[in-house]
């Protein structure tokens, strides 16, 4: 069979959430007829033991896949993957919602080490890693995702880059240049990075990106644009490593500043506050017909970090390796209306995490570990509805696998957390101090039942105590036209006298095929957490709604699958879907879940050129919460055609067609689903250029 199997891996990486990402490559024409399809195991840095921990679903976006796939945030580059969704807020920010979980659900990690931003506090903050700058993105669920926090029950993203070096340059120079514009928002976008050694030992990454969109277009029955939807954003940095032998350590400075638009905004409610279960308003008339040529209200964001970063190789008996990551953050955004700054949120802190893998053990690996998180984080203004809060936590955590034969491996994994929670006191009232201590626990079984089959079985017990925003919000929200009541605010009835941490009891079992002309993976799960925290709608008035952070059993049921046939010369065809059910022990469901979704896709290659065809349908979500409105269903095309210079993948020029049938497109997961329509039809050019 004559196949480029190493063409079609961009499409099978982001369709398969099994440990195998990309397709092997035979460099050899004269044995290409006689080889077999099969996928290999890549390098997945957040997997404690490496891709060989093959109990956790995931999937893998490489650089290759990047270069075309990659968007304007974190959430829109990742929102192909299985079971993976984003609640879009317009141009400048969303984030991952992964099994119909999101926001403190879903950790967020730069090469392992929290992102510290405000973009768990709420929809409209943006997520401060750049796509465009990142080597490889990786997505967990399941077992592993609690080594890097209790709370991560729905999943973990974590974006590598290349600001700290980890390995000697090539000819002891080696970078990159990128860029690519899109029609929909007449958006312009350019990155470029270079990595140089100045001794044997000493390396140098210098690296940067700029992005400028001006407010999108959106498709119907005539075209428009959605006011405040505009994003700008500007990312530096500078890392330097010393690189030995036996392992490397590396500093860097990062900067980012952005400035996007609120779409949605409302003014026509900030004197509403909250009496009792009813959201009391001023009684004078509006007038509703919203003038789209006002100023719209805007983020202005900076956000400074250190990291550092180290593995220490083999250094004495009985240890495989020592790594280190860990990051000093100073964040902040103002949220501005009408020339002036409505509200200040901060965060400053920083994040340390220490893993010792050990050598084998006769049959036994593992990895032992320390995290310790320290931060402030506050909002200021005539809109900060949080007090100062600081945070702090500690946790030992422990993963360890056993493998009996060649048929049968097994996985374990534990987390000790301690979390204490401490608020400024608000208008003179002392408020609660919060601790809490929980324990986490995992476990799986691989069953290698024939060559090329697994059969993967695992479970996870874990907690999450509640955020700083869910315990002690009080106040109006505008950018999500929200008046928000936490736990233990007085807003919104009477607070709870009695707290409990969230306790989630999850289960995937999974079946994958990583052999032949048919590769597939088929998952199902379960996810039942007591106590689950979420903001309960108790009043609106038009678009402005009364939310009270409120807590009852919920289960997450769901499927993600993916099904590849590569019989064909030059041809793969996948066909793909996720879906989730999120409903309350007691009845009715939980709000903003993502639609189910199905669909097909074609990748091929013909000499130098990449293609790829995409159809799928987002079926309507009528599942809905209270105060929700139904969803309508969509279909999305998009196509993608590349081409590489002289064959050669380190020059890329591809042009992209998104949303090619003109949908509007509305998204459930978002806080603007019924108000706020996604990007209309729109064209892509880029390219990536690596020496």
């Amino acid at each position: 069979m004559n196949f480029r199997r190493l063409a079609l891996a961009g499409g099978v990486a982001a369709v398969l959430n099994a440990p195998a990402a990309v397709m092997a490559e035979d460099n050899n024409p004269s044995t290409q007829d006689d080889t077999v399809n099969e996928l290999k195991q890549v390098n997945v840095s957040a997997l404690p033991l490496g891709s060989d921990s093959v109990s956790t679903p995931y999937s893998v976006m490489d650089q290759q896949s990047l270069i075309s796939r990659n968007e304007d945030t974190l959430g829109e580059t990742l929102k192909s993957e299985p079971g993976v969704h984003s609640d879009t807020f317009g141009g400048g920010a969303s984030r991952p919602v992964i099994r119909g979980q999101g926001g403190p659900r879903v950790g967020v990690l730069n090469d392992g080490s929290q992102v510290l931003d405000a973009s768990t506090i709420s929809p409209d903050h943006a997520v401060t890693v750049d796509p465009m700058l990142a080597r490889q993105i990786e997505v967990l669920r399941g077992p592993s995702t609690l080594l890097y926090g209790s709370g991560a029950s729905g999943g973990v993203v974590n974006v590598l880059d290349n600001r700290i070096p980890t390995q000697r340059p090539r000819d002891g120079v080696e970078g990159f240049v990128g860029a690519r514009a899109n029609t929909v928002a007449d958006e312009n976008a350019t990155a470029a990075g270079v990595t140089f050694s100045a001794t044997d030992h000493l390396v140098f990454r210098v690296e940067g990106s700029r992005r400028d969109a001006d407010d999108y277009e959106v498709n119907g029955f005539e075209s428009l644009t959605v006011p405040g939807t505009y994003a700008e954003s500007d990312n530096s940095s500078i890392g330097a490593s010393w690189i030995g032998d036996q392992g490397y350590f590396g500093l860097a400075y990062s900067y980012r500043r952005d400035n996007y638009g609120l779409p949605g905004h409302s003014h026509e409610f900030e004197e509403c506050e909250a009496n009792g279960t009813s959201l009391d308003c001023p009684t004078e008339d509006h007038d509703h017909d919203h003038d789209h040529g006002e100023v719209v209200p805007y983020v202005d964001l900076a956000s400074r970090r250190v990291d550092a970063r180290g593995e220490y190789r083999n250094p004495f008996a009985g240890i495989a390796s020592i790594r280190f990551r860990g990051n000093h953050t100073d964040y902040r955004h103002h949220e501005i209306e009408e020339g002036e700054i409505g509200s200040t949120f901060t965060n400053k802190g920083g994040d340390a995490r220490l893993e010792v893998e050990h050598a084998p053990l006769g049959n036994w690996r593992g990895v032992v570990g320390l995290q310790y998180t320290n931060f402030d984080f506050s909002s200021l203004g005539s809109e900060a509805f949080v007090p100062r809060t600081e945070t702090e936590s500690i946790a030992l955590f422990v993963v360890e696998q056993y493998t009996l034969n060649d048929q049968w491996s097994f996985e374990f994994g534990a987390r000790q957390e301690h979390l204490t929670q401490t608020p400024d006191a608000r208008d003179g009232d002392t408020l609660l101090k919060v601790t809490a201590d929980n324990a986490s626990f995992s476990g799986a079984a691989n069953w290698g039942f024939a060559p090329g089959y697994e059969l993967v079985l695992s479970a996870t017990h874990s907690g999450r105590a509640p955020s700083a925003q869910e315990l002690y919000a009080d106040g109006v929200h505008l950018a999500t036209n929200t008046y928000e009541c936490g736990l233990l605010s007085d807003c919104g009835g009477t607070p709870r006298d009695l707290l409990d941490d969230e306790i989630s009891l999850s289960a995937n079992l999974n079946l994958r095929k990583t052999e032949g002309d048919w590769l597939f993976d088929l998952g199902v799960f379960e996810n039942r957490i007591n106590n689950y925290i979420y903001a309960r709608t108790l009043d609106q008035q038009e678009d402005f709604r009364l939310i009270k952070y409120s807590q009852r059993d919920a289960t997450f049921t769901g499927a993600e699958g993916s099904v590849s046939y590569y019989g064909i010369d030059r041809l793969g065809i996948t066909v793909f879907g996720d879906m989730v059910r999120a409903t309350f022990d007691d009845g009715g469901y939980l709000p903003r879940i993502p639609a189910k979704r199905a669909g097909t896709r074609l990748t091929s290659y013909v000499g130098h050129f990449d293609g790829e065809l995409e159809l799928y349908r987002s079926f309507a979500q009528d599942q809905i919460a209270g105060f929700e409105e139904t969803t309508p269903s969509y279909d999305m095309v998009n196509a993608t055609l590349s081409y590489r210079l002289r064959g050669d993948q380190r020059y890329t020029f591809f042009v992209r067609g998104n949303n090619l049938l003109g949908e509007e497109v509305f998204n459930h997961a978002s806080f603007l689903a019924s108000t706020v329509p996604e990007p209309g039809r729109n064209l892509t050019v880029g390219t990536r250029i690596e020496f």
